[in-house]
């Protein structure tokens, strides 16, 4: 009965990874979370599996995507944060829901400021800051602290 519990959750969370972005250029109000996807790629990279680097990988591709943002930005967010402050965040290894935290903020304020600087140099208008915004930032904190 265990195999078919695991089988299904990880039906579910390739379900969600597949269909969720294509919810979120329907419906605006649902929350993005790129900074809970950034963090996950980042637990892959520590070593804690393939699943935790291609399904994140996916994920961001897709929503990219689908709400036509520019494509692979949210992955140089999640590099910049990685090669940057990343080190500088696991001094706080023993309280591993603070470095979930800080490194979702960290994730979604540099793709903010990589977002406002691309809209910058080709004049455009890719996303607007509005509490929509800051409200899909407070849920990935809230998925950070859950995990």
């Amino acid at each position: 009965m265990g195999k078919i519990w695991r089988w299904l959750l990880w039906l579910g969370i390739f379900a969600f990874v597949l269909l969720y972005p294509m919810l979120v250029s329907v419906y605006v109000t649902l929350p993005l979370f790129i900074g809970f996807a950034g963090y996950l790629i980042l637990r892959g990279l520590e070593g804690e599996g393939w699943r935790y680097l291609l399904l994140p990988l996916f994920y961001l591709l897709n929503l990219e995507i689908n709400l036509s943002l520019p494509l692979m930005l949210s992955l140089a967010a999640v590099l910049i944060y990685y090669l940057t402050l990343y080190s500088s965040v696991l001094f706080l290894k023993r309280c591993r829901l603070c470095v979930a935290f800080l490194s979702v903020l960290f994730i979604d304020l540099i793709y903010l400021g990589l977002i406002e600087i691309y809209d910058f140099i080709f004049t455009t208008s890719s996303i607007t800051i509005n509490m929509q915004l800051v409200y899909s930032l407070l849920m990935d904190l809230l998925a950070a602290v859950l995990l």
